[in-house]
């Protein structure tokens, strides 16, 4: 079964869905001045409506986070929230440029800013509790560090662990740490990469999951490689799949993975049909209800599979985010409410994030447009959900952000 969501551009959704939300934008607007907690920097949330059933409703908390004063972000390519609600973000220093970061310059060229670390905790309401990251965690092998040289998906176990990838030339391993910044271990190596069939090494890595519960490392190989593979605890190989739980393609990317090829159109643009993953396998999510969600953003689809008895991995289906759209497309990541009642999936090129029911996943709404003030996003990366309901999303490209959704109920 394929389902698809209505038109993937604004233009569309609104002429078919504009008067529904009119009426949903305004019932938020009553409900926000009513509730007594919002920040006072907060934003009314874009809302689109596209059936009569209730859906979650946000305000953007335009204040949030509490950064220090001279500390820059840079794209954040991860975003996790874990057990106790702390919201982890993993950005890219080296995005930033000489303009951003005077302060850090030698002599400094400016009163400000220096490049915020890799790795930074804070807590619901927005305080920094924690920073760390950079090649001098990582051990070094034949003189080869082993921290990325441009991360790329964070994952947060339930033990607080913290797990880390990365998608620039040779990034080819993903990285795990404790809470702190200590090395636990890694799978894979810099430097090494030997195709979709290859069972040790991987392929520009872009997203984690871990369930200490089985004990499987399962990865989104999907930046230079295009498939997901499994690993046991102590590395040893499990499992692997391509597009429709077949076996991986053979095809790889040719050479290094650079920006440009992510909003490309020569590939010939989405096909949601396809019999393989697009080249970039961007997430892998396993969901409250067990089942695996895959993003194969550049076919513009979400494929669902579940694991068998045998530990054997089963299509389920595939969802299809507005197939038409081009340049980065549309699937980038996935969580879900914690009712477990709403799927959310965040939409790059459209720049919302998609309601779904998350039993049948049928359509029901969107949050966010197209833009740079507070609930609109640019290059809309990551997604995440806290225990109250809130969304946080986080944004690479020039966007360089991250955000918080203050959840306000479902209407």
């Amino acid at each position: 079964m394929q389902l698809q969501g209505p038109g993937g551009f604004r233009t569309a959704l609104l002429a078919a869905y504009g008067a529904i939300a009119g009426c949903a934008e305004t019932a938020s607007e009553a409900r926000a001045e009513e509730a007594p907690d919002l920040p006072a920097g907060h934003v009314e949330a874009h809302i689109q409506q596209f059936t009569d059933r209730p859906i979650p409703r946000f305000v953007v908390d335009a204040g949030w986070p509490d950064l220090p004063d001279d500390l820059m972000l840079g794209q954040i390519p991860g975003l996790a929230v874990d057990g106790e609600d702390n919201v982890w973000i993993l950005q890219r220093p080296n995005s930033l440029g000489f303009s951003d970061t005077g302060l850090a310059q030698d002599p400094p060229i400016a009163v400000c800013c220096r490049p915020a670390p890799h790795v930074m905790k804070f807590a619901q309401d927005g305080e920094l509790l924690d920073a760390w990251g950079g090649p001098a965690l990582a051990p070094e092998i034949d003189g080869e560090p082993q921290w990325p040289s441009n991360v790329h998906g964070l994952f947060v176990d339930e033990e607080g662990s913290v797990w880390i990838g990365g998608n620039g030339d040779g990034d080819h391993v993903v990285l795990n740490f404790t809470g702190d910044g200590d090395f636990i271990r890694a799978i894979g190596r810099r430097g090494e990469t030997r195709g979709n069939y290859d069972r040790a090494t991987l392929g520009n890595p872009a997203d984690i999951a871990y369930d200490s519960d089985d004990g499987e490392i399962l990865i989104a190989d999907g930046y230079i490689n295009k498939r997901i593979i499994g690993f046991g605890e102590e590395g040893d190989f499990t499992r692997f799949w391509g597009a429709y739980a077949s076996s991986p393609d053979d095809e790889t990317r040719a050479g290094a993975f650079d920006q440009s090829q992510a909003s490309s159109n020569a590939d010939g643009g989405a096909d949601p049909a396809s019999k393989t993953f697009g080249d970039i396998v961007h997430c892998l999510v396993k969901g409250p209800d067990e089942r695996l969600y895959v993003c194969d953003r550049r076919n513009n689809r979400l494929q669902v599979f579940e694991t068998n008895e045998d530990g054997e991995t089963v299509f389920i289906q595939d969802i299809v985010f507005a197939p038409e759209t081009g340049g980065t497309r549309t699937v980038s990541d996935v969580a879900f409410s914690p009712d477990k009642e709403f799927m959310y999936v965040s939409d790059m090129m459209n720049g919302q994030v998609w309601i779904l029911d998350a039993k049948t996943y049928e359509f029901l709404g969107a949050v966010g447009r197209n833009g740079r003030y507070p609930g609109e996003f640019i290059w809309l990366h990551s997604i995440g959900v806290d225990s109250d309901g809130n969304l946080y999303t986080s944004e690479v490209s020039t966007g360089r952000r991250v955000q918080k959704f203050i959840f306000t109920g479902v209407e």
